[in-house]
């Protein structure tokens, strides 16, 4: 008898779903608990709620100012709030995180004590590139997981957010675009898989990407030019015109981080976001922006500084703390040092 019950061809499947990838890696892991994998599902959970109120965002009445500013002086879209409450709810209750921290909210987001508190320490920003809600184009939510610090199993602290990228356990980030894409890094190479909207899950699509050594373009807002300290100004300069073996680099910026670093991850180039006269110290955050896309670019290939020091390696003091940033294929960032870098 034929044990095949189902008429039909045989379905076809595109590859590898997130899951089954993340299942696979907790397999090599000795000593794993599931815990890492199911906090994964949970932020896999949120990014395909936050996708699908993202591409229907006029119908359902979300885009827009909320009329708040949060905690970096920054109008609050309605669309920001959705995301952050949706990233939280979706985590709080699986007893895998001590801790959350948000760009969106001002202090660190302690579990509710009805729910038990875990090993990790989930920090996010839920809707990088706010600006670009209203004209349709990229967004997307940054993530990073540390261990917990704090002793025990109780609520976490502060103490717990305040670490820095070397010590990430996994980072990465959604893109919402064209088609939405989960990258995520857990310290054994980047990878990024593509939601295909029909099944209802991301499936692998780029495996263990790598950023070219050097680029041909690079990203930056130089509507900021005449803010910038000098040497910002003459790599600019000198990055965008034919100079000897260096031919000019072509700009693109979006203004949204999370989609100018995606760009730059898979055609190599240089993101930059520098200090200027109004932002003495950058503008990106540390914890939420620069330390999660810094260790998935390092883990790609790539580098990334604030100027002095690799961006991994500084150690945040605040929640809110900014740093400048300097991200992208190595060359491209060593070329941006000869001039931004300090000076022997």
């Amino acid at each position: 008898m034929d044990e095949h019950l189902s008429v039909g061809p045989a379905p076809s499947f595109y590859g590898q779903t997130l899951e089954q990838h993340l299942l696979q890696m907790q397999r090599r892991q000795t000593g794993a608990t599931g815990d890492f994998t199911g906090l994964f599902h949970q932020i896999a959970l949120a990014a395909k709620i936050i996708a699908s109120q993202v591409s229907k965002a006029g119908l359902a009445n979300i885009l827009g100012l909320t009329g708040d500013v949060n905690v970096q002086g920054e109008e609050v879209q309605k669309l920001d709030i959705f995301a952050n409450n949706t990233l939280v709810r979706c985590v709080q209750q699986g007893g895998h995180v001590c801790v959350m921290g948000s760009e969106e909210v001002e202090e660190p987001i302690p579990i509710p004590p009805q729910y038990p508190k875990g090993k990790y320490v989930l920090q996010f920003d839920p809707l990088d590139g706010s600006g670009n809600i209203d004209i349709n184009a990229s967004i997307g939510t940054i993530f990073s997981i540390h261990r917990r610090k704090t002793p025990g199993n109780g609520p976490g602290t502060i103490v717990d957010c305040l670490q820095p990228g070397r010590d990430i356990v996994a980072a990465g980030y959604v893109i919402y675009g064209s088609s939405n894409m989960f990258v995520y890094s857990a310290g054994q190479g980047v990878h990024g898989f593509t939601f295909d909207p029909a099944i209802g899950e991301f499936f692998l699509s780029h495996e263990n990407l790598r950023i070219p050594k050097r680029g041909d373009t690079y990203s930056i807002n130089e509507g900021n030019y005449h803010k910038w300290d000098e040497p910002v100004r003459a790599w600019v300069d000198w990055v965008k015109r034919d100079e000897g073996d260096h031919k000019a680099y072509k700009l693109r910026y979006i203004g949204a981080m999370v989609a100018d670093f995606h760009r730059t991850l898979l055609r190599g180039g240089i993101f930059v976001y520098p200090p200027d006269r109004k932002n003495a110290s950058g503008k990106l955050r540390l914890l939420y922006e620069a330390s999660p896309l810094a260790f998935v670019c390092e883990q790609a290939g790539g580098s990334a500084t604030d100027g002095t020091t690799a961006i991994c390696d500084v150690i945040p003091t605040e929640l809110h703390q900014r740093t400048p940033l300097y991200i992208g294929s190595p060359d491209d960032v060593a070329d941006a040092l000869r001039f931004v870098g300090p000076r022997a």
